[in-house]
């Protein structure tokens, strides 16, 4: 294992032999260095932002597996590694889940910790709040249903806000009717045909215009 050269670096000596960090091990002193940095600052009484809490939970538990521990004493080293008094308001609501990959004896294995830092608060970052009422989605837009037959032998999915009229071709509808719709869904939420499956769907109108006229409404880029 070895360090890369920066440009204008030498060697320490003629016929010395340079050593080159692979992927992994630049990964792995990343963690090291953000984890000594996590360490140093609860030596100060700081608590850990989500950064430092993520990477001395990894370093604890890459030197658990390095030492010979089982898969569950390595888990249990991240879980343990940082109170969840250390750490910040909001680390344990953005940091829901943890993903290590770790060499132990039989070989590497994904360790998946979850709420690593506790459960964290129902208003927290990232919380949803709902309305308490029903919020329409694009009220006033030109609305339409169509059917729509799947002739794939393998599944098809259509998001929110893909063009309709451009979807899979082995979907078979009318297309010019679906000429700049959408499906009236959330958004980032999808339809699923399966094969052979026929669907009734909502089609909602596009906002705005977009450049090539398929598009409806006044001005703007579509929605």
């Amino acid at each position: 294992m070895a360090a890369r050269r920066g440009a204008g670096q030498r060697t320490a000596g003629e016929g010395s032999a340079l050593m080159y960090l692979t992927p992994t091990e630049e990964d792995r002193l990343r963690v090291f260095a953000a984890a000594e940095l996590a360490r140093r600052a609860l030596r100060r009484g700081l608590r850990l932002n989500a950064p430092e809490a993520v990477a001395l939970a990894c370093d604890e538990m890459h030197w658990a597996a390095r030492g010979g521990a089982s898969l569950d004493e390595v888990a249990e080293a991240g879980r343990s590694a940082v109170p969840a008094d250390r750490v910040m308001d909001g680390v344990a609501e953005i940091v829901p889940e943890l993903r290590l990959e770790v060499l132990l004896d039989e070989g590497s294995r994904v360790i998946v910790l979850d709420h690593p830092f506790g459960p964290g608060r129902a208003d927290g970052p990232g919380a949803v709040r709902p309305a308490g009422r029903e919020v329409a989605l694009a009220p006033g837009r030109e609305r339409r249903r169509l059917t729509v037959h799947s002739r794939s032998r393998r599944p098809v999915r259509v998001s929110s806000h893909f063009p309709f009229w451009r979807a899979n071709r082995r979907l078979e509808f009318d297309r010019d009717a679906a000429r700049g719709f959408r499906l009236d869904i959330p958004a980032g939420a999808a339809v699923r045909w399966g094969p052979g499956e026929a669907r009734d769907v909502g089609l909602v109108r596009y906002g705005g215009r977009q450049a090539d006229g398929e598009a409806g409404g006044e001005g703007g880029r579509a929605r």
